[in-house]
């Protein structure tokens, strides 16, 4: 069983710690790999090629990067590709996810809004999987069951379409608790990529345990919704309150702020 964590980004695109940072930041968590999606619109070749050298250079039996992309498509939604390795002139997420898998890296559309279920529904590429509990977009107490749902209903027509786990790191004080177990022998790119494909991982933040098929106890599923719509309605009234003082030329804190990424 291989500890890591997913969806992760660095000062390659807009994140605040430098790979060398993240190193030693999951290996005092005990991480044995992390799964880098850095913004693909933040390079270019050049610039693809030194975060990719990178990734290499700072992995060892310790620990290990496996170099992936953040591509951002049509009405902003976001599609990761773990393991990809080349960028793609199209903002079309069905043409985007078919590069992504043609690569032979796994396809993932991250924290996708509820107004996008409708349109998933109706793609023909469908990706490897859906990002069901996103620490930074869902919070760190409870994701939204409707995720979970459409997993379940996508996994209908595809088989295999699995619920992924991500903590979308970008701030140093940011919560960043969500792991994955991964079953597999020893961590080498193809085989944390096989096993991401493949399901044989879960989702663990704290005594939890969750299924890569997102396959979740109903009284679980029930106390999530209560959970999050608490967490929600907080969310909004903080980030109301702060359009509020921007809109009278009062500029939060960075103190502040750092602490509120800590909670929520």
């Amino acid at each position: 069983m291989l500890k890591g964590a997913l969806h992760v980004h660095s000062t390659y695109s807009d994140g605040e710690f430098t790979l060398a940072e993240l190193r030693d930041l999951y290996l005092a968590e005990g991480c044995r790999f992390v799964c880098m999606t850095d913004h693909a619109e933040a390079f270019d070749e050049h610039s693809l090629r030194r975060y990719q050298e990178q990734c290499e250079a700072l992995s060892d039996d310790k620990l290990l990067f496996v170099a992936g992309l953040e591509y951002e498509c049509e009405r902003r939604m976001h599609i990761l590709g773990y393991g990809a390795s080349s960028l793609v002139h199209s903002q079309d997420p069905e043409q985007v996810i078919r590069h992504i898998d043609s690569q032979g890296a796994v396809s993932v559309i991250a924290h996708p809004k509820d107004e996008f279920f409708s349109w998933i529904e109706s793609f023909r590429s469908l990706p490897r999987g859906i990002e069901v509990w996103n620490t930074k977009y869902d919070g760190r107490y409870a994701p939204r069951p409707g995720t979970f749902a459409l997993v379940k209903l996508l996994a209908t027509r595809q088989p295999g379409l699995r619920a992924f786990y991500g903590q979308d790191l970008h701030w140093k004080k940011q919560y960043r608790r969500m792991f994955i177990e991964l079953h597999a022998d020893c961590p080498t790119p193809q085989s944390i990529l096989a096993a991401l494909s493949a399901g044989a991982f879960s989702g663990r933040k704290d005594d939890l345990r969750l299924s890569s098929s997102g396959d979740l106890p109903v009284e679980l599923l029930a106390e999530f919704e209560q959970v999050h719509q608490r967490s929600a309605r907080m969310r909004r009234f903080l980030t109301d309150g702060k359009h509020y003082l921007d809109e009278i030329g009062i500029r939060v804190p960075e103190s502040w702020k750092s602490q509120l990424r800590r909670l929520f």
